[in-house]
């Protein structure tokens, strides 16, 4: 079991705090499932069209009139820690900057309504309803923002309960509005959910106990004016727009790889290819989204210590395998399974597709702990052309060569080449700039996670059917995942290795006999 480690970045600490995470994920995953159900049974097709199109452009104008801070609040917050004076003035600071983007972005939403409206559903109807969901917008931004901030102060309890409560308030005070308005209530009801996340955010920020005491606050100025600090101001709205840069440039290429798919192929394709990519992300993003949340707050923390830095990103990295070994190889075993719960026997013929991404997803739970790095260590140059030139131009040359070689299968492939290719600049430019290596235990964990998981795969592609083989497969990685033993681990790992390969040499004595 996981050593009882009080320490704050302990396995049992980090496991705690992903778990928390997860789970809030998970929620809110559900909240929105709920949420659209009851779209589509009061609004109908037309209605849940509306209100996609409206949630859809609300997240396009959050994205640019937050500038990207959130990330680098997160950043700033979580490296002022451990001094009261400075992370005083930082909080002051980004607050006085999430107040002005949220104006932004509501600004930029009413002065464009007219335009927006045309753009997104043909004509100037929806004009007044863009007018409201500036609304929206400024009350989204600023949530975030405050999300931000109480991610950057390691407050998990808060954020986590601030999270669950805002998004079952918005979805128990937006429903009704649909019953009652139909498809004018779509933007109210957007209204509220975001206030009320904005609310429990914010009073939840108010009373964490990570702030500095008033004693402590004092050693910075109490009445801060925005033209004093203008290299914080400058220091966290460079490095948001990067990370924006990196995500609009981002979805720009997933446009180009679909468009490509569809001059290639056909349309039935790119709609084969999203659904088995919803799947991945819908079981993946959670694990990411919640290892993110923790992860990245630490290591901005201890950014300029290269020992603890080490010895973290060696914890995060060997603990997101083993969290994702299991769960990617039951989605590998179970694609037919999960394909038709959610989705439809129309996208069988994704099956091979959707492990072959999983494939590749598990090795980005080798390259996620170390592209984290450059964003702590600030170094916006090489995140830029590594994350966003090179790995873009590598992301699209590997998907259309993929797909023009191979088909739909080709895009998973391409993922695996993609992941593997990001897996060796990051550890190498990680080595050459920051000193960092995999201590020999992390080695072997990210080894036998991948072989284990490598194997699975291969076998399914032969022979579906070896059940307790998968069974061991996975009940063995699960217990991998709680334990932290390098004895016990390596004893499992062994015992693992050889059920797989007497299950090899079983099902050749099987195909022999029967031919």
């Amino acid at each position: 079991m996981v050593k009882a480690d009080n320490t704050e970045n302990s396995y049992r600490s980090i496991i705690r705090r992903i778990s928390a995470f997860g789970g809030v994920q998970i929620f809110n995953i559900l909240v929105n499932l709920a949420r659209g159900k009851f779209v589509a049974l009061i609004l109908g097709p037309a209605g849940m069209g509306v209100s996609s199109l409206f949630t859809t452009s609300s997240a396009i104008i959050q994205q640019l009139g937050s500038l990207g801070l959130n990330l680098s609040i997160v950043k700033e917050t979580a490296a002022a820690k451990d001094q009261p004076g400075v992370l005083h003035t930082v909080l002051h600071v980004a607050r006085r900057l999430i107040l002005l983007t949220s104006l932004l972005g509501a600004l930029v939403c009413i002065l464009l309504s007219p335009w927006l409206s045309r753009l997104t559903f043909g004509n100037y109807d929806y004009t007044f309803g863009f007018i409201l969901l500036g609304i929206a917008v400024a009350l989204s931004i600023c949530g975030a923002g405050y999300l931000a901030l109480l991610q950057g102060l390691g407050d998990i309890r808060r954020l986590s309960k601030a999270s669950i409560v805002g998004s079952l308030t918005g979805l128990l005070c937006g429903v009704p509005l649909y019953y009652f308005f139909g498809t004018s209530g779509i933007v109210p009801a957007m209204i509220i959910l975001s206030l009320a996340v904005t609310a429990f955010y914010y009073f939840s920020f108010r009373k964490s106990e990570h702030l500095p005491a008033p004693a402590d606050a004092d050693l910075a100025a109490t009445d801060i004016n925005l033209r004093d600090h203008l290299p914080l101001i400058r220091k966290l709205i460079s490095l948001g727009i990067v990370f924006m840069i990196g995500t609009l440039v981002g979805s720009a290429v997933n446009y180009l790889i679909n468009t490509f798919i569809r001059w290639q192929g056909s349309l039935s394709d790119v709609g084969l290819f999203q659904g088995a990519n919803s799947l991945t992300n819908q079981y993946m993003g959670i694990v990411f989204s919640a290892l993110a949340m923790d992860y990245f707050p630490r290591i901005s923390a201890i950014a300029s210590d290269a020992v603890k830095l080490r010895h973290i990103v060696n914890r995060q990295s060997e603990l997101v395998m083993l969290i994702a070994t299991p769960i990617v190889m039951l989605v590998i075993v179970l694609a037919p399974v999960a394909i038709r719960m959610l989705l439809s026997d129309a996208f069988l013929s994704i099956i091979p597709l959707l492990r072959w991404l999983a494939m590749g997803v598990l090795l980005q739970g080798i390259s996620f702990p170390l592209g984290y790095l450059f964003l702590a260590k600030d170094n916006k140059k090489i995140y830029i052309w590594l994350e966003v030139v090179s790995g873009n131009i590598i992301w699209f040359a590997t998907s259309a060569g993929g797909y023009y070689l191979f088909g739909l299968n080709g895009l998973g492939i391409a993922l695996v080449a993609r992941t593997i290719i990001d897996i060796l600049l990051n550890y190498l430019i990680c080595r050459r700039y920051y000193a960092f290596d995999y201590t020999p235990r992390t080695i072997l964990t990210l080894l036998l996670c991948t072989l284990t998981a490598t194997i699975v795969f291969l076998l399914t592609l032969h022979s579906p059917a070896i059940s307790t083989l998968h069974s061991s497969a996975i009940s063995t990685s699960s217990i991998l995942s709680i334990t932290s033993d390098p004895l016990t681990t390596s004893i499992i790992w062994m015992l693992l290795l050889t059920t797989i390969l007497t299950a090899i040499l079983r099902l050749r004595h099987l195909l022999r006999s029967n031919s």
